[in-house]
């Protein structure tokens, strides 16, 4: 599996007839569950300092002690000022090979007609763009979610397997999985 690789395609198991709210709901539960999952397993959320390189495909997270990579991709961001969700297909600073998720989220949306999963830009608040991100967790079955930051555009990132490496140079490997 290369850098970019996360092995997130729709679920098969998705159909026209999957209730959106259904969709929702399992996404939220999956956000939860995702987070709770790796702050206990590596600390998600406790990082002095985080970093996506785009030409790697890798989301870093720094602690004192160790370095936690992954290989990422990008949802879209979201913007409270212009009250704003910019899926990242359609945003011209993200590399292709890092919108693959949000572009698998758009062709979801396009065969089942649901027109905010695939318009560029969707007009709401926070509470508009979590609904449109859990609904994309869903859909992709990502292993890993990450708000980055907290002013200007919010980037959403899904990740895959963590690789720990502590400073002496051991590495170890959390992969989390939820239903």
């Amino acid at each position: 599996m290369g850098p970019h690789d996360r092995g997130a395609a729709p679920d098969p198991g998705l159909s026209a007839a999957s209730d959106l709210n259904t969709l929702l709901l399992q996404g939220e539960n999956m956000i939860e569950q995702l987070g709770a999952a790796h702050a206990k397993a590596w600390g998600l959320g406790s990082a002095g300092r985080w970093d996506l390189d785009q030409q790697t495909g890798l989301i870093t997270w720094r602690f004192p002690d160790k370095t936690a990579t992954a290989p990422a991709q990008i949802l879209g961001s979201f913007n409270a000022e212009a009250e704003s969700w910019l899926w990242a297909w359609a945003n011209d600073s993200i590399l292709p090979e890092m919108s693959r998720d949000a572009r698998a989220v758009r062709e979801w949306g396009e065969a089942y007609g649901h027109r905010a999963l695939t318009e560029p830009k969707v007009h709401g608040d926070a509470s508009t763009a979590g609904a449109l991100v859990a609904v994309a967790v869903r859909i992709t079955r990502a292993t890993g979610y990450y708000r980055g930051g907290d002013g200007g555009a919010i980037p959403i990132i899904t990740f895959g397997p963590v690789t720990l490496t502590a400073h002496d140079g051991t590495t170890r490997t959390v992969t989390v999985e939820v239903g």
